[in-house]
């Protein structure tokens, strides 16, 4: 009862912090993103939301109607200095990337990119974003973001169901060498294919963790050296991560997954799961040039 009381009394001096600051000028914000919003007075919050109803999403068979959970928003409150949006966007494969980009380009943070389905036709996948500025800044970097999303969708009403890169070579035959070169690192090589894995040091439970208990960035190359694809995992802090996105991004390696391992670790670290098809070098220095967003 006493962690509940303290909890009731910390979220109340939240809102009462809120509703003591600036008041946004919700009608710009409505100006700029050309949709109508709805004010919460008590946590001085405005909220946009903005279902998909672009696209039939079903989910185990059945229709999944936008207010089952299939629809974007943002929402808008004092900050500190200025103003702070917070929002989370319902997204299509084919959109989840160039949108990201958007979203990096226009100043606003992604912290997280998740599915909250199974089983769902199309795929629908959800991108949390944050930022801090002025409302009139935010707003239109929100804009552009959703205007993003018109863009592809126009483009192609249906749903892409693959990156679309072109075929994969029949046999693997990935030289390793310069791979580990750029990255600095030693690798494995196995049937054509090549790993590299480096660990991060983190402390769970007073219990040191390493790369074999998953603390880790690795990437696996397939295909050929002029043919080939990449994946894996970059364990990053939390202020790393804005980095290695736009990293990753400006390299045209496409971001999969952002999530967390871990409960409780030390430093609090973040995995973000990627994808990219390109030459095996051109691949590994994009990695590097994520790689050299980290702290050592």
């Amino acid at each position: 009862m006493k962690a509940k009381h303290w909890l009731n009394m910390a979220f109340a001096a939240v809102l009462a912090l809120n509703a003591s600051g600036e008041q946004l000028d919700t009608a710009k914000i409505e100006q700029i993103m050309g949709v109508k919003g709805a004010m919460n007075a008590n946590e001085n919050v405005f909220k946009i939301i903005v279902p998909r109803t672009d696209v039939k999403v079903s989910v185990d068979g059945r229709p999944m109607p936008p207010f089952m959970g299939v629809g974007s928003w943002v929402a808008f409150t004092p900050g500190m200095n200025d103003t702070m949006v917070m929002g989370d966007t319902a997204l299509f494969e084919d959109e989840v990337n160039p949108v990201m980009s958007v979203a990096l380009d226009n100043g606003l943070a992604v912290t997280a990119l998740h599915n909250h389905f199974f089983y769902d036709e199309p795929r629908v996948f959800f991108m949390h974003i944050s930022g801090e500025g002025s409302a009139a800044q935010l707003a239109t970097a929100v804009k552009r973001v959703w205007d993003k999303i018109k863009e592809i969708r126009a483009a192609n009403p249906v749903p892409a169901t693959v990156f679309g890169d072109g075929p994969m070579p029949a046999k693997n035959s990935i030289t390793g060498e310069p791979i580990a070169k750029i990255l600095g690192v030693k690798g494995m090589a196995n049937n054509g294919m090549f790993k590299v894995v480096i660990g991060r040091p983190a402390q769970m439970s007073g219990v040191m963790l390493g790369a074999d208990m998953g603390v880790n960035t690795w990437a696996a190359f397939a295909g050929t050296d002029d043919n080939a694809l990449v994946d894996g995992d970059f364990a990053v802090h939390e202020d790393e991560l804005l980095g290695v996105l736009k990293a990753l991004r400006q390299g045209g390696v496409n971001i999969v997954a952002i999530h967390n391992h871990m409960t409780g670790e030390t430093p609090r670290t973040l995995f973000l799961h990627y994808w990219g098809r390109g030459q095996a070098a051109a691949l590994a220095n994009t990695l590097e040039a994520a790689l050299d967003t980290q702290s050592k």
